[in-house]
């Protein structure tokens, strides 16, 4: 704070008032610019670039590097959100080689969002990030490790996506973009509900596919086939936009039908070899592809039969059955629960079928949604990028980019029948948002203004402006400085660093372990309660060292303590202010 005070105005031993200030720093700034136009590192980062493997270890590495120095402010964070806790059942469960659970014999006080509790207990998501953090958990003895790595792997292999669209070293600037945009501020980095997994399966598709159409190989064959399979698993429904944009890319351009590629984006020029395969030929090439998808495909349906008895059930559609929620598609009907659901699951059912509403779509509602979702985007692109964009307008005369417009659509249409949106439903083209701001800034830079290359400048200005939102905002959160801290976060934007305990689960668990042996904590909601569940068990209940349970009442309760007759019952109040735990003793 002494160091803050040399700024007020007028205290200062050099005499500066806030206008003086101002003005030094709008100076500094313009100096800074005028020689960060100068290409000092562009030459050693030409040469770093042109080498694949260390440039992809940079970049991995990176993020996670730079979210490990933030531990001593903001330690690995804890989870939050009801996802959350149900992606990490889900890799509790296969951390010990299953699929499921077997239920409970006393399921009725382990009721909560996200998670079946009959015919087995078990998340209702998807393996794909489960096995991630199941990784981590085994190998570094915590889940957020699969978390790092997975956002390490997104970043690196986005670099090796965009060596396939453009040169080496617009591709370096991309994973460094994707490492600033993405990496330690960044909610895929500090939560655990995933994004980073489907990314990374875009860019093993969105890579692939270039190196498949410019020299045929079974290795880019079985990358493409490994991307399918990693967004089945993470993300199945946003797996069909995946499929078919890879198809609309292999196909050659005779067999597709006029919408799909009109006239005008077709110039004359002469096609690769590999478009005028045969599809005898293309389907051979593509063979290895297959036989990496078919494991995946075997994994899901063996998901459903162990979770929910039935080979084509997904594990989701089942909880939309018993508990009405997730919410449906908008062109379907709001599901009706055919289960008893607790007060606070009856609650959220009711604001998801409101988020719903009342009907299905229409083409106004859906169009409506669909324009109301843009802003959302902002989450792909730093806020500068926004002054190149529209230079990638310049490269729709060619048809891969085209294709590449064509895909960010489908995944937007496709995602717009959900009621809700966040940004991990399109992770799969995160490396296509990052290769448009690439090719806008290579756009840009051709620019010229009678005979002057303005454009070089104009980019690497932008890239040092989003560099400097990116310094300000990792430096704020590195100084440790609360009160600076605090004044600032109104300003910023789009990061989700975990901050503190709002809900002080932090503070009750490590009040919990400090008493010797296992625990029985019945939670106690007071009616005013909504949404914040504190009821999140591990994949086996009964040997967990703490075992959260809901209260129903002294005459049930008791049946869970005779239950378990060698735990210390305690009582939880989370609608306390702050929340209190004290010992438990049933009411008359």
């Amino acid at each position: 704070m002494d160091f803050l005070r040399f700024f007020l105005p007028l205290r200062n031993p050099i005499g500066f008032g806030a206008a003086d200030f101002i003005e030094l720093i709008l100076a500094v700034l313009l100096v800074v610019l005028v020689l960060a136009s100068r290409p000092i590192l562009e030459p050693y980062a030409r040469k770093l670039a042109d080498h694949t493997g260390w440039s992809m270890l940079l970049l991995a590495a990176l993020p996670i590097a730079l979210r490990l120095a933030l531990l001593p402010q903001y330690p690995i964070p804890s989870p939050n959100v009801t996802d959350d806790f149900s992606y990490l059942l889900l890799a509790d469960t296969v951390r010990h080689f299953r699929l499921a659970n077997p239920p409970h014999p006393l399921h009725q006080f382990f009721e909560t969002f996200f998670v079946l509790q009959e015919p087995t207990y078990g998340s209702i998501f998807p393996l794909g990030q489960g096995i991630i953090l199941a990784i981590g958990w085994t190998i570094f003895g915590h889940p957020w490790a699969g978390v790092a790595f997975s956002i390490g792997a997104m970043c690196a292999l986005c670099y090796w996506m965009l060596r396939a669209w453009t040169t080496p070293g617009s591709a370096l600037v991309g994973g460094l973009l994707a490492v600033i945009q993405f990496g330690p501020l960044n909610q895929w980095m500090n939560s655990f509900w995933g994004g980073a997994a489907s990314a990374c399966a875009g860019c093993l598709v969105f890579g692939a596919l270039p190196r498949l159409r410019e020299s045929p190989s079974s290795r880019d064959a079985a990358l493409l086939g490994l991307g399918l399979a990693l967004q089945l698993l993470t993300r199945p429904y946003e797996f069909i936009f995946l499929l078919a944009s890879a198809a609309l890319f292999v196909l050659p351009p005779f067999v597709l039908p006029p919408f799909v590629l009109p006239p005008f984006v077709l110039p004359p020029f002469v096609l690769p070899p590999f478009v005028l395969l045969s599809f005898r030929k293309v389907l051979k090439q593509l063979t290895p592809a297959l036989l990496v998808l078919l494991p995946a495909m075997a994994l899901v349906l063996l998901q459903n039969k162990q979770v929910t008895g039935s080979w084509t059930t997904l594990p989701y559609k089942l909880s939309q059955y018993q508990y009405g929620v997730p919410a449906t598609f908008t062109v379907q009907s709001n599901p009706v629960p055919h289960r008893q659901l607790t007060r606070e699951q009856q609650l959220d059912y009711e604001i998801q079928t409101q988020t719903h509403g009342p009907s299905t779509d229409t083409v106004r509602t859906f169009w409506d949604r669909f324009a109301g979702r843009v802003r959302f985007y902002r989450f792909f692109f730093l806020a500068p990028l926004y002054l190149a964009l529209p230079a990638f307008l310049l490269a729709l005369r060619e048809r891969r980019y085209v294709w590449v417009v064509l895909t960010l659509l489908i995944f937007s249409l496709g995602c717009n029948f959900y009621p809700y949106f966040y940004s991990h439903y399109i992770a799969a083209v995160t490396c296509l948002f990052v290769l448009v701001s690439v090719t806008a800034l290579e756009r840009l830079s051709r620019l010229k203004i009678r005979g002057t290359p303005v454009g070089q400048t104009a980019a690497r200005l932008i890239l040092f402006l989003c560099t400097v939102h990116f310094v300000f905002w990792y430096g704020l959160h590195l100084s440790g400085s609360q009160p600076l801290y605090g004044a600032m976060t109104p300003y910023e934007t789009w990061d989700a660093i975990n901050h503190d305990d709002p809900d002080s689960r932090i503070a009750i668990n490590k009040q919990l372990a400090q008493f010797p042996g296992k625990q029985l904590v019945f939670v106690r909601y007071y009616p005013p309660h909504e949404f914040r569940e504190w009821v999140h068990n591990a994949a086996n209940i009964d040997a967990s060292e703490i075992v959260w349970a809901r209260d129903l009442g002294a005459e049930e309760n008791e049946i869970l303590r005779r239950y378990y007759p060698e735990r210390t019952a305690w009582l939880l109040e989370p609608d306390f202010r702050p929340p209190r735990l004290t010992p438990y003793r049933p009411l008359p």
